[in-house]
């Protein structure tokens, strides 16, 4: 059985026992969390919410508050001696999918 979760403005699809990677999601870890569903499938069968499905929810349990891999920006105009670098690293949440009550 899968679902199509949404979190942060994005879309996942998640079985029971997956790790994803979220935008940030201010919690503690090993603190619970859920999603809303949007579609559940499996088994053959789809159900499709009209946004979400009603009383189905995904639970995961927050694993750590993570960084992604350091990005660098850089700014240069021709001819005008302007250089500018500047360095990112995206904070994500880490998240184990425990259950799809559907």
């Amino acid at each position: 059985m899968y679902a199509i979760i949404a979190a942060g403005g994005r879309q996942y699809r998640v079985s029971q026992g997956d790790v994803i990677y979220i935008d940030k999601v201010n919690q503690e870890a090993d603190s619970a969390i859920s999603f809303d569903v949007l579609m559940v499938g499996g088994e053959g069968e789809i159900k499709v919410g009209n946004p979400v499905l009603d009383g189905a929810k995904v639970e995961g349990k927050v694993l750590a508050q993570v960084k992604g891999e350091k990005i660098r920006v850089y700014k240069y105009k021709s001819k005008k001696n302007y250089h500018r670098t500047q360095g990112h690293r995206q904070p994500y949440t880490k998240v184990e999918i425990t259950a799809i009550n559907a």
